[in-house]
Formats: structure tokens, sequence, C-alpha cells
């Protein structure tokens, strides 16, 4: 196992790989930290190309089993340097895993009767991707697309934000909606009819008066300027969601998405 002490050149390019989302692209992979985020890539089958191991103290017996669960390059990594990696002060990781990223392949989502997915248009905020992964996870999503310039979801934030749920929702950069709109064409002209539902507070129809139960694909805006107008030309229907008589006119935008997903749950177990 090779050590690492020192700021070096293989140490710059994980850095490389945190901060720079072109260096990320161009490599195919990706820096993971912590517990859940590791255990969710290992347990869905990903590719961990090189595992950090901190050379300064013991190991958990999670780490081993990771690092005995997949095989892969290893480094010995002083404390110090596993620290800056985690981005914490007071704390370093035990355990980091260089991870490789797929294709960006909307065939990778696969579409059934129960189909659930969402498209982010243009979203400025990794936080918000990682936290509409995690939503997408927990309440039966198959995929998510994000559309155009934008938020990068192998961004470390939004994998942090996502804790670990982007290696379990097939993710998909695509650089404009047309690419979108060619893959749910396809889709209705294998018999699978794929309603596009858009959220907006001016929405025609209120969320939980559209049947979300047939196969959909949510569709939500920019943080500041919302849906393009091709999206808002593309859905089949536009909802909005009630807000109560409080000083917020509109939700965040990962929250808008949280909530359309939680009634279309809803509404498949009513019925």
């Amino acid at each position: 196992m090779q050590q690492v002490t020192t700021r070096n050149a293989t140490f710059q390019q994980w850095q490389a790989l945190l901060a720079n989302r072109t260096k990320r692209h161009r490599a195919g992979e990706t820096v993971v930290q912590g517990v859940r985020p590791i255990t969710v890539a290992v347990e869905q089958g990903w590719t961990v190309r090189t595992w950090l191991v901190d050379a300064d103290r013991n190991l958990s017996s999670w780490a081993h089993s990771m690092l005995d669960r997949v095989r892969a390059r290893r480094y010995a990594v002083s404390t110090e340097l596993l620290r800056e990696l985690g981005g914490k002060d007071d704390d370093a990781p035990e355990l980091v895993a260089v991870v490789a990223t797929p294709p960006d392949d909307l065939d990778r989502i696969a579409v059934g009767d129960d189909f659930l997915g969402v498209v982010l248009d243009r979203p400025t905020s990794p936080g918000n991707v990682g936290t509409v992964a995690r939503s997408l996870d927990a309440f039966g999503g198959a995929g998510l697309v994000v559309a155009g310039h934008a938020a990068d979801p192998w961004d470390p934030r939004a994998l942090r934000a996502s804790t670990g749920s982007l290696f379990a929702v097939p993710t998909v950069r695509v650089p404009s909606g047309r690419e979108v709109l060619d893959w749910v064409a396809a889709q209705r002209a294998a018999g699978r009819p794929l309603t596009l539902v858009g959220t907006d507070e001016t929405g025609d129809v209120e969320l939980a008066d559209h049947d979300l139960t047939g196969p959909t694909l949510v569709l939500t805006g920019n943080e500041t300027s919302g849906l393009s107008a091709a999206w808002r030309e593309a859905c089949d229907v536009m909802v909005s969601i009630p807000m109560a008589a409080g000083s917020a006119s509109s939700l965040n935008a990962a929250s808008a998405t949280t909530v359309v997903l939680y009634e279309a749950l809803r509404q498949r177990r009513s019925g």
C-alpha cells in the first residue's frame, strides 16, 4: 500500500476531484466520503477505483468490511491530509473512496407502469440536487435527470445532501431539455405513456387533484426563474401546491419536488 503524507501530485488529483467539475467529468470519477454514501455505493455495485485509508489509526469494523468487500488500489494517507479531503476541521474520515461515475445515458433510467422520476431544469444548488435524489429514493422514484447548465450531481455537496441516494437512483446529466423530450417521445412510442407534470405556484391544478398514479415525470424549475418556457410548453399539466396564509409565497425547489413525490406515493398506496 502506497503512503501519501505530503501534498504531492496524487493528493492534488484527489483535491481536484473535490473542487473541479471539469476534472471529475474528464476522469469519470468522484470522491466519496461518509459511512452511508460509501456503504450505499458499495451495496449498489458501483466501481471503487481507489481506497484512501487513514494511516495513523486503527480502522473500525465497518472500514474493514468495506475494504474486504471491494478490492481496489489502496493508499495510506495521513490523518491531516484526510481531514483536508473531508472538509472538516475537527475530524478526519477513516476511509474515503474514489468511485467511477457512469456515462450520462438516459437509457440507464428504466420506465415501467409505476415509473416516478424527476427532471431538474438548470438547478444551481448541489444541495438541492442531492436532496431531490434522497426524496426520490425515499418515495420510490426510479430516475433523476439534471438538465441544462446546472449543478453537478457528483459534486461532494450533492453527494453529502443525498446521504448516498445518488448511488441508488439512476442520475443522468443532459445538455438541454431536447434530449429528455426525445427520450420521452421514445418511451411513449414504446407504449409507456409518460405524463409530464410541471410544478409552479400558479399551476392550473392543485397537486392533490391531479392523478399521479400512472408513469409520471415531475419537472422542477431553476431556483430563481422556475421552469423555462420550453419546459412549460412540453408539460401535460402544471400543478400547484396550496400554501397557508404565511409569509412564504413559495417552496424551495427541492422541498416542492419532495411534496409532489410524497403525494404520488400517497395516491399510489391509496389505490
